[in-house]
């Protein structure tokens, strides 16, 4: 006797049970074709065929570049080139951070924030304050000083970074640099009173002109030094030209010596008169105009 439930033999039954599947034209009823079939049939021909179609997936993943594009899937063979690329991600951050702070350091010259780096740094007490307020002062001190060398040493870096179009650098003294203007010089160059440049006068409506060839690096407003511009030029040289009624160029302008690049004006708060207040700062350091300029 067996021990096949009738429930179990009949659904073997219908999956052995075969199955006619016949193709006739629709228009004459003629018969094309005609095909013996069978669910078990059919699940296994289904079966088969998804079987190939994950093989062929898995070998088109493991085989193929396809599988850089899977999250998650590691590739050791990618890892150098991975690596390089982090190198050189890390080298533009530091490019870009060290212009930055070059950047910061030209405004602060345009503004006249900047200090003289030869200046010693000065203790303010008064006699009567206690020991332990003087040596908290003489900390604060000492802090700025290290802060003033770290941003100098950046600058230095920045500098670096600055494209320059000859390789070897040429003396100031070699140098050859058109006056911005023709005039009297009203106030020279008092580094001790942190007074950068030379005061020039001349008429209302004077051209400024560049006083070599070079890259407008700032080109904007000030309330203390009104509409100024600065050019940056070869041999880490950069000239600023301030208190002018009106600018002429843009940032990211070149311009050639002798081109004009603003009009002489009387704008901003430390201005009592028409005059151009320039200044020449080489390496990042001020230096008399008038020793490499005549504005006779």
């Amino acid at each position: 006797m067996s021990d096949v439930s009738p429930e179990k033999k009949s659904w073997l039954d219908r999956l052995k049970h075969t199955y006619r599947l016949v193709i006739m034209n629709n228009e004459t009823f003629e018969e094309i074709g005609s095909y013996q079939l069978s669910l078990l049939n059919v699940y296994i021909f289904l079966s088969t065929l998804m079987v190939v179609v994950a093989f062929l997936v898995i070998s088109l993943i493991v085989f193929t570049p396809l599988k850089r594009y899977i999250p998650g899937y590691g590739n050791a063979s990618a890892q150098p080139e991975f690596i390089k690329l982090n190198q050189e991600v890390d080298s533009l951050q530091d490019l870009i951070e060290a212009q930055e702070v070059y950047n910061s350091s030209i405004r602060k010259m345009l503004t006249g924030q900047g200090e003289s780096m030869a200046e010693e740094p000065e203790l303010k007490y008064n006699p009567g304050d206690s020991l332990l307020e003087v040596e908290r002062i003489e900390e604060d001190e000492l802090l700025r000083q290290e802060v003033e060398m770290d941003e100098i040493r950046t600058i230095s870096q920045a500098e670096e970074f600055t494209p320059q179009r000859g390789s070897q650098e040429v003396p100031l003294e070699q140098l050859y640099f058109t006056p911005p203007l023709s005039g009297e010089i009203s106030a020279g160059f008092m580094l001790e009173k942190k007074h950068f440049g030379v005061d020039i006068l001349a008429p209302r409506n004077t051209p400024i002109k560049a006083v070599m060839d070079g890259w407008v690096i700032a080109s904007d407003w000030t309330l203390e030094t009104g509409n100024t511009i600065a050019i940056q030029h070869d041999n880490n040289i950069v000239s600023i030209y301030k208190h002018n009624s009106a600018l002429l160029k843009e940032i990211g302008s070149y311009v050639k010596a002798g081109e004009a690049v603003a009009i002489i004006g009387n704008s901003g708060t430390l201005s009592d008169g028409p005059h151009l207040h320039f200044e020449l700062w080489h390496k990042g350091v001020p230096v008399d105009p008038a020793q490499y300029v005549n504005f006779n």
